[in-house]
């Protein structure tokens, strides 16, 4: 047994690398909402336009887990980072076209960020044994969550309008000043790391999945789990949940009247750093508890914490808000190893049909715009998280359990 964890250490590091990339380009993306509406002079279903385009790209994760069964994940991860290096590369440039001109380089690397995390999941799955595949997607993601704290603080320093006047924004050539130094520099990272994993071997999980179908008893396609697509839509709701908070933040803190010192985008970090505690509790949590008990427990949690803000006024509600991470943070690891659990040789290609759902923050963030823009109040579009949460206890009694 011993041997067996030295043997997956080693990559499990360097797939919780991969997560930290790609938690980091996630949250970043989402934090330069407040910064985009400034510089541009966005309405607020314009404004969410940048996960709509990046969450968008989740489409493609069918294909990309098929692409993934072919070339391997190795392979698949070198044509991510690729990619991902392209795209902020390019971004500097699409400024220059304008706002659709940026949000078009954002699809290219949110391309890239697809493939990884389709690629990234089903491996760590199959880095140690079953019963704990839910411990170790919650350990790479408790590093995710350490970039997703540090983005929102990225963003705030270094992508900041100057002093505007009611109505002013700023010309293409000048917001192209302000994202070429920081875009330039994860560029740059992303092809380092790609370099650096050149020269890495990493195990090929594709024998093990193989010998896995060769001994177990398995239906002939991923596309026959009906707990595959019932956790294909938890990834759904969950994204409204987990991206709704932050794209909404601003709006609510002042709807209820809280006094915030620095700036909305720094107060971020608050709710990254929640996941990021809920994500290191859980690693131990979860291996005493069962996933289904404890994303329950969570959704339920987070409900709790979101109508106490609703209730509340000032400092108070704000906090209670900002509070909804701590709950948040296992249910992405915990969806997905439910969704993937009795897959065998399955899981590639299942991978790929869950992460589509991640297009739940493309279409769920305007939709929710929209209900704020038609009510004329934050409030409405937040309490559809409420659904959100509902579907999300469905899935952890009875859902996951469907095979």
């Amino acid at each position: 047994m011993t041997n067996e964890k030295n043997k997956y250490l080693f990559p499990l590091i360097v797939m919780a690398s991969l997560f930290f990339l790609f938690g980091f380009i996630t949250t970043m993306n989402n934090s330069t909402i407040e910064f985009l509406k400034s510089a541009f002079g966005l309405n607020d279903v314009q404004k969410q336009l940048p996960n709509t385009f990046f969450y968008g790209a989740y489409i493609l994760s069918i294909p990309v887990g098929f692409l993934i069964n072919k070339i391997g994940y190795r392979f698949s991860i070198f044509t991510g980072l690729g990619l991902i290096a392209i795209g902020f590369f390019a971004s500097i440039p699409g400024v220059g076209f304008g706002y659709y001109g940026f949000l078009s380089a954002v699809s290219i690397f949110a391309i890239g960020v697809v493939i990884l995390q389709v690629a990234a999941a089903p491996y760590v799955v199959a880095l140690g044994p079953a019963k704990s595949s839910a411990s170790r997607l919650t350990l790479t993601n408790a590093l995710n969550s350490v970039a997703t704290v540090i983005a929102p603080i990225f963003v705030s320093i270094l992508l900041v309008t100057p002093e505007l006047a009611p109505g002013e924004t700023l010309d293409n050539s000048a917001i192209k000043d302000i994202v070429a130094g920081p875009f330039t520099g994860i560029g740059i990272a992303t092809a380092v790391i790609l370099i650096i994993m050149l020269f890495l071997k990493l195990p090929n999980i594709k024998e093990k999945e193989e010998e896995e179908g060769k001994t177990g008893n398995y239906k002939s396609s991923a596309f026959k789990y009906t707990h595959v697509w019932l956790g294909s839509l938890a990834i759904f709701v969950y994204m409204g949940i987990e991206i709704g908070i932050p794209s909404f933040f601003a709006d609510f803190a002042a709807k209820k009247g809280a006094v915030i010192e620095t700036s909305t985008t720094d107060m971020l970090k608050f709710y990254w750093g929640g996941l990021m505690v809920g994500r290191l509790i859980g690693i131990f949590v979860l291996n005493k508890f069962k996933p289904n008990l404890i994303l329950s427990i969570c959704a339920l949690g987070g409900a709790a914490l979101l109508g106490g803000s609703i209730a509340m006024s000032g400092n108070i509600s704000m906090w209670l808000f900002l509070g909804t991470g701590l709950f948040h943070s296992i249910m992405w690891p915990v969806i997905y190893s439910l969704a993937l659990e009795d897959l065998g040789p399955h899981s590639d290609v299942a991978s790929g049909v869950i992460a589509t759902s991640v297009i739940g923050a493309a279409i769920l963030m305007p939709i929710m715009g929209g209900i704020q823009t038609a009510t004329g109040t934050v409030i409405a579009a937040v309490s559809a998280i409420f659904i959100y949460y509902a579907y999300l206890i469905f899935f952890a009694t009875k859902g996951s359990k469907i095979r």
